[in-house]
């Protein structure tokens, strides 16, 4: 599943021998970021954060033995609630770039996602759902969105508000890769989706993609015309872009790149790509190592995700992916990604525009260039950018910070 230790270092001999290309005199981004304490306890790692009309859902997985426990906090006034556990077990798989999450609805029900084992076999491993309508008091008995019943694996989940009310979610399913004696095997990873209404009745199951990169993170935004997947392609020739289909009418369109970059690699690298919807306008982020140069960009629609303009480039040397992305109120967009500088690897943000424009890039946090330091997040509420990201310096710790945003 995930990239062997010979691609790790390909993409990082790669990367430390990219030659720069640093445009010149890039306007400063004012943009003041200020650690703020965080509610994450220690032993926490695997960082999301989702947005609701609330606020902000911080959540993570607190690790004590062979017990992870999912948690989360609510930032609403300017201030993290206290944590709470959505959900625990001694069965979990637990994995740097394949998160659980914590999302609250627009009726205010909760629901928390994560990943449970199926059988000994390292990659069989299924989606767990729960809800919970009192704040978190009490959890729903877990669910999961897919009946195929093979221990296979089923994860990279983004959980969305359906339009109307309810709960949908897609996720990379592996029940074709199924052979006698192996959950990973021969066959091709799909991407599916699921729904389900406000009875928690399931009301869909379907693919929307059978042949797709096989542990890339998938990325979900809910346009004024409907919910839009961003996801890693996988071509018969090996090619893995990124791709956009979309829900319209109760169907799924068949996806279509955001660009031709043509990256053809036999692995997966284990980097997807990032959504922002405001109405009609979408932000995309993503990482590529076409060319044998690893690279961020973002990229606009203005039709609900159609059609995007041209790639504007995130880094200025070479970047390790990892990227994020949100969509501003003046049109622009704050776009994230891992950078390597200083001989460490650094969390950076810079202000793009749909013109091309880009600021000066701002480092939020230096952190740890291999998989322990995992994906670090960004959110946005009205009037503030909130990060968050693991620091693994002595053990490991969730850390947050907030920028102030007009």
């Amino acid at each position: 599943m995930l990239k062997p230790a010979a691609l790790v270092a390909v993409t990082l001999a790669a990367v430390a021998g990219s030659a720069a290309t640093v445009p010149q005199a890039l306007p400063e981004w004012s943009l003041k970021v200020d650690e703020v304490p965080s509610p994450a306890g220690p032993n926490s790692a695997l960082p999301q954060l989702t947005a609701s009309g609330r606020g902000l859902v911080l959540s993570w997985v607190e690790e004590n033995g062979t017990q992870a426990t999912l948690k989360y906090s609510e930032r609403t006034s300017g201030r993290w609630s206290p944590a709470r556990a959505a959900a625990s077990g001694t069965n979990w798989f637990v994995n740097w770039a394949d998160v659980p999450s914590v999302v609250r609805l627009d009726n205010g029900t909760l629901v928390a996602h994560w990943l449970q084992k199926s059988a000994n076999a390292t990659y069989a491993y299924d989606v767990k759902l729960s809800h919970s309508t009192d704040e978190g008091k009490t959890w729903s008995a877990p669910f999961q969105p897919h009946n195929d019943g093979t221990r296979t694996e089923h994860g990279f989940a983004s959980l969305f508000q359906m339009p109307g009310g309810g709960l949908g979610l897609v996720w990379l399913d592996g029940r074709a890769m199924a052979s006698a004696g192996s959950s990973h095997a021969s066959g091709d990873m799909s991407l599916r989706f699921g729904s389900f209404g406000t009875d928690w009745r399931q009301s869909a199951e379907r693919a929307i993609d059978t042949r797709v990169c096989e542990c890339c993170p998938t990325a979900v935004a809910v346009t004024s015309e409907g919910p839009i997947v961003a996801y890693r392609d996988r071509s018969p020739k090996e090619v893995r872009d990124i791709y956009i289909a979309r829900l319209e009418n109760g169907a799924w369109t068949a996806g279509s790149p955001v660009h031709a970059d043509g990256w053809r690699l036999n692995a997966c690298p284990v980097n997807g790509p990032s959504l922002s919807a405001r109405r009609r306008d979408v932000a995309v982020a993503w990482f590529t190592g076409a060319g044998d140069k690893p690279r961020a960009f973002a990229a606009f629609s203005t039709d609900a995700g159609r059609t995007f303009g041209r790639p504007i480039r995130l880094d200025d040397e070479a970047s390790l992916g990892r990227v994020d992305v949100e969509l501003l109120p003046d049109g622009a967009a704050a776009a994230a990604y891992v950078e390597f500088g200083s001989q460490t690897a650094q969390f950076r943000i810079r202000r793009v525009t749909r013109d091309g424009n880009r600021s000066a890039p701002v480092t939020i946090s230096g952190i740890a260039g291999n998989r322990s330091g995992g994906y670090p997040r960004m959110a946005s509420t009205p009037g503030e950018l909130v990060f968050a990201w693991t620091d693994r310096q002595a053990g490991s710790q969730v850390h947050t910070a907030v920028a102030i945003i007009r």
